[in-house]
């Protein structure tokens, strides 16, 4: 599961399409949360990541969502993403 970026504690990694999982989507983890985020609509599809920590990671999706995208589309077509920049 590549590593996309990483941010105040936060870990935000892709995979590929992943069963009943096939919207488009990353990973975000916490200290020992977790969440899956819709790339197109920055929404939770499951788990969670408390607080403040949530808060930065949909101000980060919204902010890359072209760059997410494209990470996707690299991921399922057998090439590896690239980095995007930290919340700074």
């Amino acid at each position: 599961m590549p590593t996309l970026g990483k941010f105040y504690g936060i870990q935000i990694t892709i995979r590929p399409s992943e069963g009943s999982h096939v919207l488009p989507h990353f990973h975000a983890r916490y200290a020992e949360f977790n969440a899956s985020i819709a790339i197109g609509t920055i929404e939770v599809l499951a788990g969670s990541v408390p607080g403040r920590a949530m808060e930065m990671v949909m101000i980060w999706g919204t902010l890359h969502r072209a760059e997410l995208q494209a990470a996707w589309e690299a991921l399922q077509s057998g090439r590896l993403p690239a980095k995007i920049e930290p919340l700074q």
